[in-house]
């Protein structure tokens, strides 16, 4: 016998009580479900982002060095 037919059977036998515990817990297994799947695909979403932009962020930050090293020798001589 599957665990499906097991479970189905176990049911069968259930009050009307216990029933609804059951499909709570069957609905708190369905939401415990979609919130890792929604994080997974947050985290894939935000290293999709971090990829596109980094060539971008790298490239402005190289721009700004010249000045950042300027001011730096110009506290230096204060």
């Amino acid at each position: 016998m599957s665990i499906k037919e097991q479970v189905v059977q176990d049911l069968e036998i259930l009050s009307e009580t216990e029933l609804k515990r059951v499909a709570d817990y069957v609905a708190f297994l369905k939401f415990q479900e979609r919130l890792s799947q929604r994080s997974l695909m947050d985290e894939a979403a935000l290293g999709a982002l971090y990829a596109e932009f980094a060539d971008e962020d790298c490239r402005l930050a190289e721009e700004g060095m010249p000045d950042y090293v300027a001011g730096l020798a110009q506290e230096d001589h204060q």
